[in-house]
């Protein structure tokens, strides 16, 4: 399953269709053209003629569509006739031969008195629309507990159209997509129907439990079923029966459909766009059930063990030899039979004291129980990524795209005694090349200095080739200026991985300690030898989790000062993956073919700021060729970010040729920024009001409609892509007009240990990664830094070239000069090829230029962009 609220396998939560709209051709769609008393935004009142049905199919057990006779807090009057009782099951259908008042009446449904009380039944027919609500409500949990709602009872002279005050949307209703209600209908499908009064008071009481749960009711339909008669003393609007003597009334029977739905209209008016400021952020609604939240990415070279040992984190089960223990996690047939991991997998592992909460607790059957049973502790969102070179860009996504707080590096104790990988990779790394791609992978972790975890894993089939293996890694990490740290294994047979034990705990004391008590907790790089067969350092691992900092919360200065970049926005959430479901809680009930929203679901991680249900935002950088023009591109043209080719890491001759097929410029173009307004916020398959800053999360947005050039509303949505973003304007940005400004090309600076990057040739296509975006970018210049004048190569007097030339200088000159090359620092240029890109001041950047010196395709260069280009 997919952390971002949606099932990829195309599952989805129950929709509320109207049992009323049962086409005649069973291949078409029944759309508000067959039934033109159901113009959408109005109630359809009619005949039941105009449906030409005389009952309704029964009412299913399951799904957000409810059945009630009534929704009457007390009990129905007698009748004296009733036209729809003949078509109730037991009813005689035979002519009446005797007169009506010789005549029993026959059995009306709900016409018995019941001993429950008003408020009894209030709470209870509010209980039921609750159970219909989380019907639609994808991955909702019946274990979580549930605040009680407790209705106040209605005023009985309320008017139906009377103003409620609606109460706080109950926790988890957010996402549902609604509950519909047929009132004055039996669980059978019969139309019994209700007097205009009677079906009045129903649909107030109604309002009233909707109102209760923060959500609103609107009907649908009205249908006359019938009719019925009555004797009554007190006086009525009715129309009399002449030529009786007593009070004898008449009306129709009507049945209605009503839709409830979640109001997810902002409680604060206040609460805009306009209002919001870097320095004052609303505090949230209802935010998650736990604030301390870690992001963790597990990476490492293919066989390394990974997706066992999140199989083993997220499980509480250990391994049979043979990789049991992933098999839950694969998505793919060809991952099970190859043991390659070619997919992003996402895990969720709770911490409350020393209590573990995953998919071993017994009450745990969904993310949203963990979140349910983790209020006080701590989450820990665990990503697991491919580790073949030829699914680099699935490495890249997860230790670069979703910017990890933490990063656990995972090395087979065994590397040095690997056999050949089943896909045909001898000749790319030679015998050892198992240690030769998890030393890759170790140099790429260290040169975009991320908070790292080295983790040994398969310490069962680990042999004195451990040794050499350790070595290796402590004199690399040594080498980049970090200190590693050893965190001893427990025992073997470790059976309890349900808490994290008083030795686990004590076993990581040191490492923990430094971590807290380190100005800088990255410097640290714990190593915990573990194997998910025999147990061993399973638990460690776990207390280790348990402790690891949290990086403070970002503001939109952390990369550069605010005097160096003050038109940032107010909100940046990067845009990490895209779902073309619907985002709106639109039913199937809107009675139409065509699409009634612009809405998408879009998921990753809020960079800062805060963003709330009902907020207004820009979506983008969105090429012309997806503001609804035709596209102005070559045919054979990918699309942004896609290479059109199968390798994952194009060279730059590829590059090349791609490029002069598919020359287009990365100019600025008109629409590039749309707005958008946010519908449902999930953190972590949680639905919540609000999304912190650091947080990761799916939201689910509705465009506004751009007008067409006929002057109609535009039903084109506009294609999203990973690497845009979506922001609120900061106030100064709004008061002064400013909007977002997307670049095309940008400048970085690249450290001594990355100096080697000057080697590329001028003019060469590269791979760059920034944050979530990923494209191609050609050099335009190269240049190095000297660090002790502030001057770049550029800046050397013609007389230094002139000795160059002539070679007057001898090898001093030549010594001298690749001093420089290795001691300074080097600024390269860099013009984007494909799309304009939203890049921070102040972001990492790494550069893949496609030919490594080791062929694992993660030999690339990590500087920081300085300047940006529009």
């Amino acid at each position: 399953m997919s952390v971002f609220t949606f099932d990829p396998l195309g599952s989805d939560p129950a929709r509320a269709s109207s049992p009323w709209l049962r086409p005649t051709n069973p291949h078409k769609k029944p759309s508000v053209a067959d039934h033109p008393t159901t113009r959408k935004g109005t109630i359809g009142s009619g005949l039941l003629s105009d449906y030409g049905v005389t009952k309704l199919e029964p009412e299913p057990q399951d799904g957000p569509t409810e059945y009630k006779l009534h929704l009457l807090l007390r009990s129905r009057r007698k009748y004296e006739h009733i036209s729809t009782a003949t078509r109730i099951s037991g009813s005689s259908n035979r002519p009446a031969v005797e007169p009506r008042s010789a005549r029993p009446a026959p059995a009306i449904p709900g016409c018995s008195t019941t001993t429950q009380t008003r408020q009894d039944r209030l709470e209870h027919l509010t209980t039921q629309l609750l159970w219909r609500l989380q019907q639609s409500c994808p991955y909702h949990s019946g274990t979580a507990t549930t605040v009680p709602v407790i209705p106040q009872l209605p005023n009985e002279k309320l008017a139906r159209d009377a103003p409620i005050k609606l109460g706080k949307l109950l926790p988890g209703l957010e996402a549902s997509r609604g509950a519909l209600y047929e009132i004055g209908v039996a669980d059978d499908g019969t139309l019994a129907g209700l007097t205009k009064d009677e079906l009045d008071e129903s649909l107030n009481t109604l309002r009233i439990m909707a109102a209760s749960l923060g959500c609103n009711m609107k009907v649908l339909r009205k249908i006359a079923v019938g009719d019925c008669e009555w004797i009554e003393s007190s006086d009525s609007e009715q129309e009399l029966i002449p030529g009786n003597t007593g009070h004898r009334r008449q009306a129709k029977l009507w049945v209605a459909e009503a839709l409830v739905t979640p109001d997810l209209r902002p409680r604060n008016a206040s609460h805009t766009a306009a209002a919001r400021s870097t320095e004052g952020l609303p505090d949230p609604t209802h935010g998650p059930l736990s604030t301390d939240q870690l992001r963790v990415t597990l990476t490492g070279p293919t066989t390394s063990g990974k997706s066992t040992l999140l199989g083993a984190l997220s499980t509480g089960t250990l391994d049979n030899g043979r990789g049991k223990g992933r098999l839950g996690l694969l998505k793919h047939l060809h991952e099970v039979a190859s043991g390659i991991t070619s997919s992003v997998t996402q895990e969720l592992v709770g911490y409350d004291g020393d209590k573990i909460v995953n998919y071993a607790h017994q009450e745990v059957e969904s993310w949203i129980d963990i979140h349910n049973y983790t209020k006080s502790g701590r989450l820990v969102y665990l990503v697991d990524s491919a580790g073949h070179p030829k699914y680099r860009r699935t490495i890249l996504r997860g230790i670069v795209g979703w910017a990890p707080n933490w990063t656990l590096l995972c090395i087979a104790a065994n590397s040095y005694d690997m056999p050949a990988l089943v896909e045909p990779a001898t000749d790319v790394f030679g015998p050892e090349q198992s240690m030769e791609l998890a030393s890759a992978h170790l140099d790429l972790c260290l040169r975009l200095r991320l908070p790292l975890v080295v983790v040994m894993t398969k310490l069962d089939l680990a042999t004195v080739t451990i040794k050499k293996t350790l070595s290796r890694i402590l004199s690399k990490i040594k080498q980049a200026g970090r200190v590693p740290m050893l965190v001893k294994s427990g025992p073997a047979g470790h059976s309890d991985l349900s808490v994290v034990s008083d030795q686990d705990a004590a076993l990581v004391k040191d490492v923990t300690e430094a971590l807290r008590t380190n100005d800088d907790p990255s410097v640290i790089v714990p190593i915990v030898l573990t194997s998910a067969v025999d147990g061993r350092g399973i638990g460690s691992l776990h207390a280790l989790i348990r402790s690891l900092p949290v990086p403070p919360t970002p503001t939109s200065h952390d990369f550069i000062g605010a005097a160096l970049n003050p038109e940032q926005p107010a909100c940046l959430f990067h845009v990490e993956d895209k779902y073309s479901l619907p985002a709106s809680c639109a039913l199937a009930t809107s009675d139409t073919d065509q699409q009634t929203d612009l809405g998408t679901v879009v998921a990753g991680y809020l960079r800062f700021g805060s963003l709330s249900i009902g907020d207004k935002v820009v979506v983008g950088p969105f090429p012309s060729e997806d503001i609804g023009s035709p596209r102005n591109t070559p045919r054979d043209q990918s699309p942004a970010g896609s290479y059109g080719l199968s390798l994952s890491q194009p060279s730059s001759a590829e590059l090349s040729r791609i490029a002069a097929r598919n020359a287009v410029s990365a100019s600025a173009v008109k629409g590039e920024w749309h707005t958008a307004s946010i519908v449902s916020i999930h953190n972590l398959r949680l639905p919540v009001q609000t999304l912190s800053a650091g947080q990761v999360g799916s939201i689910g947005i509705i465009f506004d409609q751009a007008k067409s050039e006929d002057g109609h509303p535009s039903t084109t949505m506009p294609r999203l892509r990973k690497g845009m973003v979506l922001a609120v304007p900061s106030q100064h940005m709004v008061s002064s007009g400013l909007s977002l400004q997307a670049v095309s090309g940008l400048t970085a600076v690249f450290d001594r240990d990355n100096a080697a990057v000057s080697q590329l040739t001028v003019g060469s296509l590269v791979n760059i990664y920034v944050a979530s975006v990923r494209t191609v970018a050609r050099m335009s210049r190269v240049s190095r830094l000297n660090t002790s004048s502030g001057q770049n190569q550029e800046g050397r007097s013609p007389t230094d070239d002139v000795d160059d030339v002539f070679g007057l200088g001898g090898d001093d000159n030549m010594q001298q000069a690749q001093s420089e090359a290795e001691n300074g620092e080097v600024e390269v240029q860099l013009d984007l090829m494909n799309t304009r890109e939203w890049t921070e001041l102040g972001s990492k950047i790494l550069i893949l230029e496609g030919r490594s010196k080791d062929r694992s395709g993660l030999e690339g260069f990590v500087g920081k962009v300085v300047e940006i280009a529009e």
